[in-house]
């Protein structure tokens, strides 16, 4: 797959994966994520039609870089395998950090 993105576009992909996973709510952004791709084009032409009332109410600078990324379903995928690595790389953390414990738990005996 040959997703062209900016460096502010891949920043914020980036960003939003770490917080989904930091959030603990992988699944289920993975689940709409996959459940909304072929929605992808339409969901962006109504982001670009709530862009003057958004704006006005939230000071969001980068809504106009979103809605691009939204418009391509290949940045969709991008989300979602950025999403299930960063998911995968935290599980291995969890199961190193409960081996040191029950190490560390042993070893005081």
């Amino acid at each position: 797959m040959g997703v062209e993105l900016t460096e502010r576009q891949e920043e914020l992909l980036e960003k939003l994966a770490h917080r989904v996973v930091a959030l603990r709510v992988s699944a289920m952004a993975i689940f709409l994520l996959e459940s909304t791709k072929p929605l992808s084009f339409l969901g962006s032409q109504v982001l670009v039609f709530f862009n003057p009332i958004i704006q006005s109410v939230f000071n969001f600078k980068d809504y106009e870089t979103v809605t691009e990324m939204i418009e391509n379903r290949d940045n969709i995928e991008y989300l979602i395998q950025k999403i299930e690595r960063l998911q995968e790389d935290q599980i291995l953390k969890e199961k190193e950090m409960k081996r040191e414990k029950k190490e560390r738990k042993r070893g005081r005996r």
